[in-house]
């Protein structure tokens, strides 16, 4: 008596599955990026269409009001004036030229405000790259 096997090994793949998985991760993706807050001052800055090639390793921004911010590690720090210097000497040493410094000040700043950031970065040799918008 011959017994025949019912049971057959199917040899396709089904992708249905694996499909359903990387929506899934797309739209938990597309959600959780919305939530994330931007940790950015919205400051409107002076127009110029010159560019540097250089890569700034920490931002000083400076708001209409006169409130200072420095980036921290990639969050927005907002620090009294006589705190600026003591904050980059500790965390980037004096001397270095190497290190680049952005300021953001929004073009109602006084410049006797602007200038005094820029003492600092000379004083520590620091290289200092003022922020713009472009030119329209």
């Amino acid at each position: 008596m011959a017994l025949k096997r019912r049971n057959k090994v199917n040899a396709a793949f089904s992708m249905s599955s694996m499909t359903d998985i990387v929506f899934l991760l797309l739209i938990f993706f597309m959600v959780t990026s919305t939530l994330v807050a931007p940790n950015a001052l919205k400051l409107l800055l002076p127009q110029s269409n010159n560019q540097t090639a250089a890569k700034p390793i920490t931002t000083i921004s400076i708001t209409k009001d006169l409130k200072y911010y420095i980036n921290d590690d990639g969050r927005l720090r907002r620090v009294e004036f006589r705190e600026i210097e003591p904050f980059l000497k500790n965390r980037y040493g004096v001397g270095n030229d190497d290190i680049f410094i952005s300021l953001h000040a929004e073009k109602s700043v006084p410049w006797d405000e602007v200038v005094k950031i820029m003492n600092i970065a000379r004083k520590n040799k620091y290289k200092m790259i003022a922020a713009t918008s472009p030119e329209n």
